[in-house]
């Protein structure tokens, strides 16, 4: 792997700040103290570019990046507009009947590729339904294979806990989608080191962000379930072999209004200004003995 890591010596003010943020610890200084890397040690380089955003002058790209392309970082936020934007999202279930814009989908889609993952991993795919009438397809598709399983004689008896969501579909109501035009589903690389969290904290990122831009948003379980279950569906969103499917968003505008806050059950938060003293575990209890012997 080439990691291009070129400096701009007129430029370098050999303050150090690459070579103490590299995690994993691939940049040092040469013998005139400029920046340079470790070769038998770039294959470890996550690729988080730390080094070309936190030079205080410009003077460092890799993988060909200029630094003049990045955004200046301001580090000024209003936290309480944060705080408040938290607060105020809900889960929506209803939905008014029209596609989202296209240059919405556009901001939702660049968002994404700064979402966090383990070791800078980035191995989730997102498939996007951003059409309603594509998303119809799918409500139809997935209500009658579900119906169609759940006719089986054979499983008849363990269907009978989901009862209430096929009479729901029996019925002619929605229950899966919730009427939404669009959807995310997020899945993982099967390799990927942190593969159980990473979808997660993205879709954690995608509802606050769509919040921001007018959308309302659910983490649909039924959905996941549906497409993680019946594999025949989750084909039908050209989910790469190489992944698996972690969780399924709804979003679109919403048809209702909330009005103010919830007002939550505080939930336990407590500080730990001392360690607990805790017994040997059994491992340890023999490895002591051994030691004493």
């Amino acid at each position: 792997m080439s990691l291009n890591f070129k400096v701009d010596e007129n430029k370098c003010i050999h303050c150090g700040l690459c070579v103490k943020d590299c995690m994993p610890k691939i940049i040092t200084f040469n013998e005139n103290k400029i920046p340079t890397t470790i070769e038998e040690r770039e294959k470890s380089c996550t690729k988080c570019q730390h080094c070309l955003s936190i030079c205080p002058v410009g003077a460092i790209s890799i993988f060909n990046k200029n630094p003049e392309d990045s955004e200046p970082a301001t580090n000024n936020f209003n936290s309480d507009e944060i705080l408040r934007l938290i607060k105020e999202r809900k889960s929506i279930r209803h939905y008014k009947r029209e596609n989202v814009s296209a240059d919405v989908i556009e901001k939702l889609k660049k968002m994404i590729d700064y979402v966090p993952t383990g070791v800078n991993n980035h191995g989730l795919h997102f498939s996007v339904i951003d059409n309603v009438e594509v998303m119809d397809k799918l409500r139809k598709t997935v209500n009658s294979t579900i119906i169609k399983i759940v006719s089986n004689k054979t499983i008849k008896s363990v269907a009978k806990s989901y009862e209430r969501y096929t009479n729901a579909i029996l019925n002619g109501e929605d229950i899966i989608f919730r009427g939404a035009p669009h959807l995310v589903v997020v899945s993982t690389s099967k390799k990927a080191p942190c593969k159980d969290v990473d979808p997660i904290i993205a879709l954690s990122y995608f509802e606050l962000y769509a919040k921001s831009l007018g959308l309302g948003t659910c983490w649909c379980g039924l959905a996941y379930y549906a497409l993680k279950f019946v594999p025949q569906l989750g084909k039908m969103l050209d989910i790469p072999y190489t992944h698996e499917i972690a969780y399924v968003m709804l979003f679109g505008y919403p048809e209702v209004e909330y009005k103010r806050t919830t007002q939550p059950v505080e939930v336990p938060f407590k500080e730990v200004t001392a360690l607990k003293e805790i017994k040997p575990t059994l491992f340890e209890s023999i490895k002591g003995l051994f030691k004493k012997s």
